[in-house]
């Protein structure tokens, strides 16, 4: 019983103690942020769904097949933050890590990736912080997509805030070879000779892909040339 007492007392110091209170106070800062980008990803959301929606009573076309989107992991931010050098803070979290919050828009054809990207950009409150583009300048691996980084704002209950996030624009090939490509350079226990062997299969098959995108938008304007 006195000692039921005891570590009742100690563990009611131990959750009083500023430490643990900074702990608390930190861990709340951290969800709040989290749930700023989440409000940042249904703005953003929201807006090519009306894109897709004009496109299709206008143009008769959804140049849109899927949109997916993603908050970053706890796990991944703190690789980041270690990476960059910041301090473990939601203020250098919101100002130095941009990717965050993420929205992938999956398109039919190259031209719609950037149809859509010129629309979202023409619109008054998007922010264009960055632009990358690994279409026209694919990467050494062979991937290809269109990265923007820009910023929308939130309405809250008694703020508007500025929120950054990451867009990812790529055709249905490019994202069926970015999808396999993580899953195959990213497995466990392969020796480096096979692993060259599969770097050079899937910048062959990214070449492929480019192709295939390629011709299969050439039929699309066939197809509208009649």
């Amino acid at each position: 019983m006195i000692k039921d007492q005891i570590r009742n007392i100690i563990i009611n110091e131990v959750v009083k103690s500023p430490v643990v209170e900074k702990i608390k106070e930190g861990q709340l800062s951290y969800m709040k942020l989290m749930s700023y980008y989440k409000c940042a990803i249904m703005e953003i959301e929201t807006k090519f769904r009306v894109l897709d929606e004009q496109f299709s009573l206008r143009y008769d076309d959804n140049p849109i097949e899927t949109i997916k989107s993603r908050l970053k992991s706890p796990e991944s931010i703190m690789k980041k933050v270690q990476k960059k050098g910041l301090k473990m803070t939601t203020d250098d979290i919101e100002k130095n890590i941009t990717d965050i919050a993420g929205i992938r828009v999956i398109c039919s054809f190259k031209e719609d990736i950037y149809k859509l990207a010129k629309c979202l950009l023409q619109q008054d409150d998007i922010t264009l912080i960055e632009k990358k583009d690994y279409i026209k300048n694919p990467k050494e691996s062979g991937y290809r997509s269109l990265h923007l980084i820009v910023e929308v704002p939130i309405f809250l209950e008694d703020e508007k805030r500025a929120m950054k996030v990451e867009v990812q624009f790529r055709t249905i090939a490019m994202d069926f070879w970015a999808s396999l490509e993580h899953k195959m350079r990213y497995k466990k226990d392969v020796d480096e000779d096979l692993l060259t062997v599969l770097s050079e299969k899937l910048t062959e098959c990214a070449e492929l892909s480019a192709s295939l995108d390629d011709k299969m938008e050439s039929i699309k304007n066939l197809t509208k040339a009649k």
